[in-house]
């Protein structure tokens, strides 16, 4: 599976969980290991994710936020945060699917390999749509297409 396909399966059962949840439960807070912000709430972790979405077609091109940050002091949700974080979600998904990656991506903690950087991208997704949906009793499960690329990413780096 390539890391894009990877990505966009990862992207995808994040979205389903997004779509999933209770505007009441926003400020509810998070555990800390969900997310690095300071007492992290289920908004500040999908606005990290919602983010993170609005970056993607600039990851692709292999822009970084050190040539500048368009989305750092924009609200990225206005008055409907899953309605907001579903069309970011739409257009990285269309930016995924209809770009070629560059060969580096550069991402906060890095430059990688684009199909690295791409793994690293969907790992996170993986990861968190289980802690988010786990802490706040949302059913869901990892596709059959998710959990082998889980394992094709991550078994061979188990070592490390």
């Amino acid at each position: 599976m390539t890391p894009a396909t990877f990505f966009l399966h990862a992207d995808a059962v994040l979205r389903e969980v997004v779509d999933k949840l209770d505007a009441a439960d926003f400020s509810a807070p998070v555990p800390e290991e969900c997310s690095k912000l300071e007492s992290p709430t289920l908004l500040g972790v999908l606005g990290r994710h919602a983010y993170d979405e609005a970056w993607i077609s600039d990851v692709i091109a292999g822009r970084a936020t050190a040539e500048g940050d368009p989305f750092a002091a924009v609200d990225l949700f206005g008055d409907d945060p899953v309605a907001s974080y579903d069309a970011l979600n739409d257009d990285a998904t269309a930016a995924v699917q209809a770009g070629e990656l560059a060969d580096t991506v550069r991402i906060t903690y890095g430059d990688y390999p684009a199909a690295e950087g791409f793994a690293h991208l969907a790992l996170f997704r993986a990861s968190q749509v289980y802690s988010i949906a786990k802490h706040f009793g949302i059913p869901f499960h990892l596709s059959s297409e998710l959990i082998a690329g889980r394992n094709e990413h991550v078994i061979p780096h188990a070592d490390e």
